[in-house]
């Protein structure tokens, strides 16, 4: 029964290669003529791991074209906007890129079974088809939190370049242009340079503004963002707005550190009830145990 388990396995194993190597024959004669050379002229530069597996990437994202819609693509395209991964590829490679992903995994795991022969062998090559399939993900939600707290954590700064710049007598436009050029490098100094983009291009400095906010999708970034809107509609002074919105992202700043240091403590009970005290207990009441054994 175990050899007639065994060879079953074998044979998904070999049909899944066979039926792999023949998908992507397929796609090497049919698609690869259609593949239009990638133009990254305006697209961040591929990350080292991406770069291996771009061609494929490039053939499945026609695939994804004609079997996604526009409104599901779309959707997916507002994700990659908030997490800055918009910069280094499209919705459709970047559905293109789970499918990969899990191809790569699936025959990963084919391999390692014909290796070693575990039991559960389908149980294996689903969970790391699905695990595959769902990398992508994890790795744009991870990309989403550090670019949040890159974004909140230079805000303060560009803020007082901006407040100085105002205070020193030009206008919002030009403080912020300022800003992008003094402040240091991390995603926001991206964003305020595409706001400089759509303000020469004619765009109203709000509609610049608002545009960045839903873009970044960050309550602190909305805060600022409606704190000039308002103050420019209402012609109040800017350079006070800025002033007091820089003051308040310093003080919320400061509050997150007091936060993160505060849980500190209740994160550290788990592992000293788990490891340090178990330890601790071992080395003090061995030699106590030793002398009751003596006795």
């Amino acid at each position: 029964m175990f050899d007639l388990a065994l060879s079953g396995v074998y044979l998904v194993s070999v049909l899944s290669i066979g039926a792999g190597i023949a998908l992507l024959a397929y796609l090497l004669n049919k698609m690869l003529p259609d593949v239009v050379a990638d133009d990254r002229t305006h697209m961040d530069p591929l990350p080292a791991g991406l770069k291996v597996i771009w061609p494929l990437i490039l053939m499945v994202s026609i695939l994804v074209e004609n079997f996604y819609t526009n409104k599901v693509l779309d959707q997916i395209e507002k994700k990659l906007q908030t997490t800055g991964v918009s910069y280094i590829l499209t919705a459709e490679q970047f559905v293109a890129l789970r499918f990969v992903t899990a191809m790569i995994t699936l025959l990963l795991s084919i391999i390692i079974i014909a290796a070693l022969n575990p039991s559960g062998a389908l149980l294996i090559l689903s969970l790391a088809a699905l695990g595959g399939y769902m990398f992508p993900l994890v790795w744009l939600s991870d990309t989403r939190k550090r670019r949040e707290i890159a974004v909140i954590r230079a805000l303060p700064v560009f803020l007082d370049f901006t407040t100085m710049a105002v205070e020193a007598g030009l206008n919002l436009s030009g403080a912020l242009q300022q800003a992008m050029i003094k402040g240091p490098d991390s995603p926001l100094r991206n964003e305020f340079a595409i706001v400089m983009r759509d303000l020469r291009s004619g765009v109203t400095r709000s509609e610049a503004l608002k545009r960045m906010a839903q873009r970044l999708d960050i309550a602190d970034i909305n805060t600022f963002v409606n704190a000039m809107v308002q103050a420019e509609k209402m012609g109040s002074s800017m350079a006070t707005a800025l002033r007091i919105q820089s003051e308040q992202r310093r003080t919320e700043r400061f509050q997150r550190a007091e936060k993160v240091a505060m849980e500190a403590p209740v994160k550290l009970i788990f592992p000293l009830i788990m490891f340090i005290f178990p330890v601790t207990f071992i080395v003090l009441g061995f030699p106590i145990a030793m002398k009751f054994l003596d006795m």
